[in-house]
């Protein structure tokens, strides 16, 4: 009886030390990819001011709203979708690598957190909005290019 009610209990205890030499793996990998980006990433690591997007080239771009859905309801880019930034690789599916993607929230650090995770995940087409929906607004929206471009717009 009680080699019976062993073998169970063996086959349990070997199960969970799979399990944890598996996450070890898994851990370790994830450290590894981390590694590898960090080393060859541009020094931006992929964040973009307002002012450098000209108008014409917002359309390009799929735009990811990193808000919960009750900031997103009350105010967001125009065109973007809302993608709460815990969610980004879960949903990675349905984020193209084959045209820009711009993610932000309101200030840059969550959208920062989300795309540092879509760009080792390999998406190297995303970029991060510095300053978020917040500086966004303050530069003039789409036009924030424009009103760098042109001398008399600045007093």
């Amino acid at each position: 009886m009680f080699i019976q009610n062993l073998k169970p209990a063996l086959l349990a205890l070997a199960l969970t030390l799979v399990a944890a030499a598996a996450h070890a793996d898994n851990k370790a990998l994830a450290i590894d990819e981390m590694e590898a980006y960090l080393e060859f990433v541009d020094y931006g690591g992929g964040v973009i001011f307002a002012e450098q997007i000209p108008k014409d080239e917002w359309p390009k771009f799929m735009v990811i709203d990193a808000r919960d859905a009750g900031q997103f309801s009350k105010n967001h880019i125009p065109g973007a979708v809302n993608m709460d930034w815990r969610r980004v690789l879960a949903e990675r599916s349905h984020i193209p690598k084959d045209r820009p993607v711009l993610i932000y929230c309101n200030t840059g650090s969550l959208s920062a957190q989300a795309g540092f995770a879509l760009r080792v995940a390999g998406w190297d087409n995303v970029r991060i909005l510095q300053g978020g929906m917040e500086e966004w607004a303050l530069k003039g929206g789409f036009d924030a290019a424009s009103r760098v471009a042109t001398p008399s717009s600045r007093h």
